[in-house]
């Protein structure tokens, strides 16, 4: 994560600089990869009606940019709260995210997830295999998917059922056995 601090009107506390790295590594540890570049931003404020100072993050994620800012009178006590807010919105984007790959990965599968649909067996190898569906779709199998069955019961052109799951490389089996 690219990381940028900048203060305005006053200089930058040896602590504010820990705080700062502290809450750096967490976003990292919980949203690795999810933030590209953030930028903290530290100003006094004397003139604002609210006085003391300003503290804004703006973070950039794929596709989007979320942006915080706090007024107060103490920066340290600022920090803690805009990272925090940061973290919510950071786990809204997940969430929302997650939601969005299962809603496309239940019209894919033309139902729910899970759905029996069938297929034919393409590919072997000795933990796993490529099975075609009925629509052409190439789906990955592991062993450990087939149900009453071993990786040596299986040959290539055999007819299977399975159901579908949104894995971490696309779509792949949750299950599969030999078609009735």
């Amino acid at each position: 994560m690219d990381l940028k601090v900048e203060t305005r009107n006053l200089d930058m506390r040896a602590g504010w600089q820990e705080k700062i790295e502290e809450e750096r590594e967490k976003l990292i540890r919980h949203y690795a990869n999810l933030v590209l570049h953030l930028r903290v931003s530290i100003e006094a404020t004397p003139g604002y009606k609210e006085g003391g100072y300003e503290v804004s993050l703006v973070a950039s994620v794929p596709n989007d940019t979320v942006v915080v800012k706090r007024w107060g009178e103490k920066v340290h006590a600022l920090l803690v709260e805009t990272f925090d807010v940061l973290g919510l919105q950071l786990k809204d984007i997940v969430r929302k995210k997650h939601n969005h790959k299962h809603e496309a990965s239940v019209k894919v599968l033309g139902g729910a997830p899970g759905g029996d649909t069938r297929g034919t067996v393409q590919r072997v190898f000795d933990e796993y295999g490529f099975i075609m569906t009925l629509d052409n779709q190439e789906v990955f199998f592991h062993a450990k998917a087939l149900k009453d069955m071993s990786m040596n019961d299986l040959a290539e052109g055999a007819a299977v059922s399975l159901a579908l799951e949104e894995g971490e490389k696309g779509l792949q089996a949750a299950w599969v056995k030999v078609a009735a």
